[in-house]
């Protein structure tokens, strides 16, 4: 099939190298010129394991191809995947110019038959905004031409973004009508998926785009009920991680998105749970639970930083190493990621700041750059020289297993702040650290 893929940032990278690696013929539309030049070297703009390795091969194989040319790719395709960004704004809606803009330039340039699918994460009520949008500029060149919108989620872990798509849980698809061309055309294009079981659900436009947020809404209230429930812990003297295995081993709960933490991030999640919220706002519907989760969640980042503040004392002139800076390990991703707010209030309270990430540490000195306070390690053992506590804020595991005595000589005092929960205290301790962990000591 003839694939269009319009934006190419995480997902429509992923997606236009999958469906090409299916054997679809797929052009990858961006305005970034210098983004594409650097694609076609095998230069990538994310860190996603295996993502190179298709596109070169796709490449050379000629079932992948970069433009800028807006009108040629749309022309030359069957089906259109919408894959740009929707940024959150600063009230918590979500930002749609970006989807609204390739919407027209759809209605411009359209010249047969065909599927539109936003891929996006969109508001619920974007499919039919989008059809409305490419029917006017229809209309002002009295052009008549078919086309059907549908609604496709995606649901990629980064980290996982090949094996998701290529293995998915499930795959959603909302169209207009139950009879619509579309339906067909989109059974085709994943019909693999349902050779190894995987099941498509065929829905309506609205309740595929309310699939996908209340997905993740979800997913964050188990996060934040879990992190909200380790602070009792500390005060109480329980052990969070014992409580998360008692309570998962109920076949209605289970153990996945209950392990304490120092909060959620990453581009999914805040914006997800903050645009959902909104939306239930504007339709004056009660959203308490999704605001009492997004409140939850930026006093998890605080809680983190007054616990060490608690240990140490004044944290001016204190020399703080950090372990992981990723919102998640295997990703060089930093939006809305912990780190960034815990950091930060360690600089306002006067510390000095010695960070480690194996992927992230170029994204991160964007928001914060090296200066007299914050430095950058070539490797994890740089950062814990002269330290007087190292603390994990991502859980990747070449963390699991460090040298304890290496680093316990290199520190000012053994001191460790287990924001990921990863290490068993007893271990550490008998490494002879002192040793806190969120919701258990």
């Amino acid at each position: 099939m003839k694939i269009t893929i319009v934006g190419t940032g995480y997902v429509g990278l992923v997606t236009g190298t999958c469906l090409a690696d299916m054997g679809n013929d797929v052009i990858c539309l961006d305005k970034d010129k210098e983004k594409l030049k650097n694609l076609e070297k095998g230069i990538m703009p994310i860190y996603e394991r295996g993502l190179r390795d298709l596109i070169e091969r796709n490449i050379r194989e000629k079932r992948l191809i970069f433009t800028a040319d807006t009108k040629k790719a749309i022309q030359n395709s069957d089906i259109i995947f919408i894959c740009v960004g929707t940024p959150p704004q600063k009230d918590g809606s979500v930002n749609m110019e970006y989807i609204y803009s390739v919407a027209k330039s759809i209605g411009k340039y359209i010249n047969s038959y065909k599927v539109i699918v936003d891929k996006s994460t969109v508001p619920v009520g974007t499919a039919e905004k989008v059809e409305k949008i490419i029917k006017e500029e229809l209309k002002k060149s009295n052009k008549k031409i078919d086309f059907d919108v549908v609604s496709n989620p995606e649901f990629l872990r980064e980290g996982a973004a090949i094996k998701d798509f290529q293995n998915p849980d499930r795959v959603v698809v909302g169209t207009k009508t139950k009879d619509e061309k579309s339906i067909k055309i989109m059974e085709r294009l994943y019909r693999s998926t349902v050779r190894v079981g995987r099941p498509i659900i065929f829905t309506d436009r609205k309740s595929a785009e309310l699939i996908k947020y209340a997905s993740n809404a979800m997913l964050a209230t188990r996060i934040s009920f879990i992190n909200q429930l380790s602070q009792f812990c500390d005060k109480i003297g329980a052990n969070i991680k014992e409580v998360s295995k008692g309570m998962g081993l109920d076949s209605r709960i289970g153990t996945r998105f209950l392990q304490a933490g120092s909060g959620f991030g990453g581009s999914c999640f805040p914006k997800d749970v903050s645009g959902l919220a909104m939306t239930l706002k504007e339709n004056n519907s009660p959203n308490y639970i999704f605001e009492s989760v997004i409140k939850a969640n930026e006093e998890q980042k605080k809680y983190v930083v007054k616990r060490i503040e608690e240990w140490l004392g004044n944290l001016k002139g204190k020399t703080i190493a950090v372990w992981g800076l990723s919102f998640k390990p295997r990703t060089d991703d930093v939006r809305e990621s912990p780190s960034l707010s815990i950091v930060n209030e360690f600089l306002k309270k006067g510390a000095k700041l010695k960070l480690f990430d194996p992927e992230a540490k170029e994204n991160f000195k964007k928001e914060f750059p090296p200066s007299d306070n914050i430095s950058y390690g070539e490797t994890s053992y740089d950062v814990v020289e002269n330290a007087d506590i190292l603390v994990i804020l991502t859980e990747w595991d070449e963390f699991r297993e460090p040298d304890f005595k290496k680093i316990k000589k290199k520190m000012n005092k053994a001191r460790l702040f287990d924001a990921r929960n990863i290490y068993n205290p007893e271990e550490i301790k008998e490494e002879g650290f002192e040793y806190n962990g969120v919701g258990r000591r």
